[in-house]
């Protein structure tokens, strides 16, 4: 009767410690805001997210992004006299924003640490590119550009730091496919037709 008592006391303890290994998980954060720094060979440009987590992997997320897009055969001088740089040949400027909707998995998620989270992503959507006159002062010629509109999306991989899961940083390498069909006119006789490329993305933000 002793070691029935016994054995019954130690199921009773596994139960227990399960359960509030579970209660523990719930309360882990599902949700996460934050925003973006994106650089390239192109610039710099700005982003937000809002990513929702589905399971202890997997992830869905939203993203919105605004960065310059440039002519790879671009080639920039100073000028002498002003000091400013000027692009010869050059007809346009191109901004470019994507709304993506993708998926995040987390890698290794047993076998590390849980103060770096790798994993892999991948997104598609929506990208609006907005083209306005390269020979005008920038702010001026903003406000004479037009929208054209694309499907592209990107993939990724990268990792999240830190104990803490409140608080999200992290960084991301992707590489985005934006293609415009018919290209669009970036320098004098020339078409641009992508507008992608390799980015690394800084991330920050906060879960609940």
């Amino acid at each position: 009767m002793d070691n029935l008592n016994k054995i019954s006391i130690f199921f009773l303890l596994i139960l227990l410690s399960t359960a509030e290994i579970r209660a523990q998980d719930s309360l882990l954060p599902k949700n996460a805001w934050g925003v973006d720094i994106l650089l390239s060979t192109n610039g710099i440009g700005l982003g937000t997210f809002y990513r929702h987590e589905y399971t202890d992997n997997l992830s869905g997320f939203i993203d919105f992004s605004i960065s310059e897009a440039t002519d790879d055969r671009e080639i920039s001088y100073v000028d002498y006299w002003t000091g400013l740089t000027y692009v010869p040949g050059k007809v346009n400027r191109f901004l470019v924003m994507p709304l993506f909707i993708g998926a995040q998995y987390r890698l290794f998620k047993d076998e590390i640490l849980d103060n770096f989270r790798p994993y892999v992503n991948a997104a598609m959507g929506p990208s609006l590119i907005y083209v306005f006159p390269y020979d005008e002062e920038y702010i001026t010629a903003l406000g004479k550009g037009r929208p054209r509109y694309t499907v592209g999306g990107y993939i990724g991989f990268g990792a999240f730091f830190g104990s803490e899961r409140s608080t999200l940083m992290g960084l991301n390498l992707r590489y985005y496919f934006v293609p415009y069909s018919g290209g669009i006119i970036s320098m004098y006789n020339t078409r641009k037709s992508q507008f992608g490329g390799l980015y690394l993305s800084l991330s920050f933000g906060s879960a609940w």
